[in-house]
This record gives C-alpha cells, structure tokens and sequence, in this order.
C-alpha cells in the first residue's frame, strides 16, 4: 500500500513539473532579432562570418539578418546600419570600414537602447560595448616577421592596405614596428586596393611594367593577395618575389599550393561573428549579473576586448587546413558551395 501511494506521489510530482515547465515563458521571445552589418559582404571572409553568425542564432533559436553593400562602400555600409537601427533589433554586430563615419550612429543606438558589438574592424571612439575579432597589431607583427624572412631581411616592399581602416591601420602599425629589427628593408610603395583584387593587381602590374624593384609584396587585407598573385603568375615571377598575403579565401589558398604566394595570416571571422551573437544575446537577457543592466552600468558587464586569433597558413600545413575545412559540417540549407 505505502509503495503504491509513494509510486503516485511520484508520478504526480513528475505530472506537475512537466506541467510548469510547459506554462514558463520561453527564454528567447519570437520578436528577438540580431543584426551584423559589414560592406563586401560577397567576399568568401564576410561568408564565414554569416555562416557564424547564423549558426548562432539557430543554437539560440532566435532571428538574424546579415546585411551590406557587396562592394567596399562605407556610406552604402553605413546606411545599412542605420536601417538596422530603425528595426530597433535585439543588436547589432558591425564592421565599420571607417570608424569616424560610424561614432555617432553607433552612439545613437546605443542611447537608444540597442547593444552594439563591433567585430572585425573597431570604432574604438565610440560607446560600442566591445570589440571581438583579431588583434590586428599583432597580426601585422605576424604579417611583418614573415616577409623578412622571405625577403632573407632586405629589400623593397610593397604593402597592399586599405589606409583609414582601423583594423588595416592597426596592422600596418604592427608591421612598421617588427620592421625596425630589419633596417635593410624599406617600404616603398603603400598600395590602396580598396577591397577590390582588381585594383591591387591593376597597381602592382604598373610597378612591375614600370621597372619598379620589388624584392617583397605584402597584403593587410584579403583581396590583396590574389590580385598580386596572379601578376606575378602571369609575368612568370612566382617564386621570385614572395607575397604574404591576408585570410583564407579559396583564391588564396589555391594560390600557395601553386608556389606563388608564400604564407598567409588567417583570420577567424566564423568565431567572431559567432561569439559576437552570443554576446549580444547576452547584453540583450541581461545575463551578466555583476550589475542590474547594461544600459545603466557604470561599466560594461563584458569582456572589452575578445582577441579571436589567427592562424599561418603555408604549403607545410596547406593541405591539413584544407582538410580540417572540408570536415566541417555545412549549416542547414546550405548549398554544397557554401
């Protein structure tokens, strides 16, 4: 008798729990909705850094947008985060390709109300509540060692840049400094591609057609890279004038297993746009309990700075890395080229 009634009891017990769990309100509502905003977003980077950020709203259920011109276009960029703001989202995640562009409408959001994360690119004069991407001047220390040793420490080089881009600049910095320890090596020549592989292979067959000497190409950004890749291929020159090049776009890679650019520094922008849903996620849930809310705290309940790393890709781990990608389960609905 006693262990029927404790068998019921328990059964009931169980009964009234799933029941309360069903009637709690879920943790993520139907309306919630989080938005990364970058300019050239057709480039195989800013496709990884959707696919994170996809990724992370389906493990959060909750709504993404990932917006932005597909051309290099700071005012079209910009644009796009303001129309973003007037969705009054959950967040926004941003790539602001000029910072000083961006200050006041990323204050505007922020007193708005809306958590705003910058990743990849820093707007580092604004309220935005953190930054998650890589350490650009350490990837310019990266960037800068390997060249030298390329170039066996002396000779003319030719840097491909976006100059004003804060992340770009942060490299450039850190390259200028790690070439002081090589005084034989000079930067002649600062290349503005503006994103496009175009107009650095446009810039750098000039030079080359002109007899400049060039002993070392080095690309900050990852349309730099093939642009100057395929001039050296076409002019027969690969091999004889190495290139350190900047992410791990497809063209790039192709191009290191076919001898003509010598190594990489990739990027992580899959953790990036990743991490930085799952912060804002964070901002908007308050879940961070050092103090009753964001928007009042005296200080940001987050990390300020999340360094994501990176990698150097060259032709002794070329084939790993491929490999390793290649595992990677494709998100849901993807194509197979995605």
């Amino acid at each position: 008798m006693r262990a029927h009634v404790t068998k019921s009891l328990a059964l009931a017990i169980l009964v009234l729990s799933l029941w309360s769990a069903s009637c709690q309100k879920p943790f993520h509502s139907e309306n919630e909705l989080y938005i990364c905003v970058a300019a050239n977003i057709s480039l195989p980077y800013w496709r990884e850094a959707k696919a994170g950020f996809m990724d992370a709203a389906r493990t959060l259920g909750v709504r993404a947008d990932f917006t932005g011109p597909d051309t290099y276009s700071p005012d079209e960029e910009l644009a796009a985060f303001q129309k973003a703001v007037e969705k009054n989202p959950s967040g926004i995640l941003v790539s602001p390709a000029r910072p000083d562009m961006f200050t006041d409408a990323i204050n505007a959001a922020i007193k708005q109300g809306i958590p705003v994360i910058c990743m990849d690119s820093d707007a580092p004069n604004s309220k935005r509540i953190l930054f998650i991407g890589t350490d650009n001047s350490q990837a310019g220390l990266e960037s800068g060692a390997r060249i030298a040793k390329a170039m066996h420490e002396e000779g003319n080089l030719v840097v491909v840049t976006i100059p004003g881009q804060h992340n770009l600049d942060e490299r450039m910095r850190g390259v200028q400094d790690v070439l002081k320890k090589y005084p034989k090596i000079k930067i002649t020549q600062t290349l503005d591609d503006k994103g496009d592989p175009k107009l650095a292979n446009d810039q750098i067959s000039a030079l080359l057609e002109h007899k400049e000497k060039v002993d070392g190409i080095l690309c900050l950004e990852a349309s730099g890279g093939p642009g100057a890749a395929e001039v050296l291929h076409r002019l027969n020159l690969a091999g004889k004038i190495p290139i350190v090049a900047m992410d791990k776009n497809p063209e790039t890679l192709d191009w290191i297993q076919q001898g003509v650019i010598t190594a990489t520094i990739a990027q992580k922008p899959y953790t990036m746009s990743f991490y930085g849903l799952k912060f804002l996620d964070d901002l908007h849930h308050n879940i961070v309990h050092e103090f009753k809310d964001w928007r009042t705290a005296p200080a940001s309940p987050l990390p300020t700075d999340v360094d994501t790393g990176t990698a150097i890709i060259d032709s002794s781990n070329l084939a790993a890395f491929r490999a390793a990608e290649a595992s990677r389960p494709a998100p849901p609905g993807a194509s197979p080229s995605e």
